[in-house]
């Protein structure tokens, strides 16, 4: 890797997380994400709509400088941020080498690194920025995580993330209920979980909200083909392997059934928003 101002190197995604041993190992998210590169952004609506939210939440006036969009992905909103802060210099991280080799041709940062928002490639108070949407919910150590934002930003610096928790896709997690005792679904963190992490931190809580968002899809098939194009499909440890019989997706099918709504079939995310702020130095006399 070469070398970038404010990147240590060496910290990239290696070592052993601690945390919620439900959570997906990130090598598989990484595989995963990195193969729906090129499909992600045509399925990507929910994504959008929670980063421009996210982008709405940032204080008005946060001077930028240096800025880090933490979990990258396509780059979507690393090119919203260097057209926001067009004086800043962007940084962009990403798990999944497949999305940044499909988020470097179409610029927006000025580099783009392969790192863990656990083990944050970057020099310690080197951003002023970091935004992260929807990435930071297949962390297994979210302390570890608000840990390295802390380290890495500035005094003053915020750090801005939208993630998901339980409650999120509870009409599929339901509807499974019904067939098997299987885990079909990712699984969350509680949103008081969020809160008494972001509480006992070293950061400042500006604002920590939940909002809760529903798509909707015409038929059973659409939703799922929509999740592995995302690369958001069952990452779970203790998922079952091999194909699902067609017996089990039919009872699938008819337990989804239950919930249609006129608009389609709901898929509900609990989305958590939050804005933390590392303190200002105390200067004393």
């Amino acid at each position: 890797m070469p070398e970038h101002p404010g990147v240590l190197q060496g910290r990239g995604a290696h070592g052993t997380p601690y945390g919620d041993a439900a959570l997906p190992d990130k090598r598989q998210v990484a595989a995963s994400f990195s193969r729906a590169a090129a499909s992600y952004d045509a399925v990507a609506e929910l994504q959008r709509n929670v980063g421009m939210q996210l982008l709405a939440r940032l204080p008005a006036a946060l001077q930028a400088h240096r800025w880090l969009d933490l979990g990258c992905g396509t780059g979507y909103f690393t090119r919203a941020l260097a057209e926001r802060y067009v004086q800043g210099e962007g940084l962009a991280v990403d798990i999944a080498e497949g999305m940044l080799q499909h988020a470097r041709p179409r610029a927006g940062a000025v580099h783009f690194i392969a790192g863990d928002a656990e083990f944050l490639p970057l020099q310690n108070a080197s951003v002023d920025l970091l935004f992260s949407s929807l990435a930071l919910q297949w962390c297994s150590d979210f302390p570890r995580v608000l840990n390295e934002a802390s380290r890495v930003l500035r005094p003053g610096g915020v750090l801005a993330f939208s993630s998901l928790c339980v409650g999120t896709l509870q009409e599929l997690r339901d509807s499974w209920l019904a067939v098997d005792g299987f885990v079909h679904v990712n699984r969350f963190r509680h949103f008081q979980d969020y809160q008494h992490m972001c509480t006992v931190s070293s950061l400042q809580v500006l604002a920590l909200q939940r909002e809760a968002q529903v798509l909707h899809f015409p038929d059973l098939r659409s939703l799922t083909t929509s999740l592995k194009d995302l690369g958001a499909h069952n990452l779970n440890p203790g998922r079952p392997g091999g194909l699902t019989g067609r017996s089990r997706i039919r009872a699938l099918i008819e337990a989804y059934e239950r919930f249609r709504q006129p608009d389609g079939l709901p898929a509900t995310y609990q989305v958590v928003y939050g804005v933390l702020q590392k303190p200002l130095l105390v200067v004393r006399a």
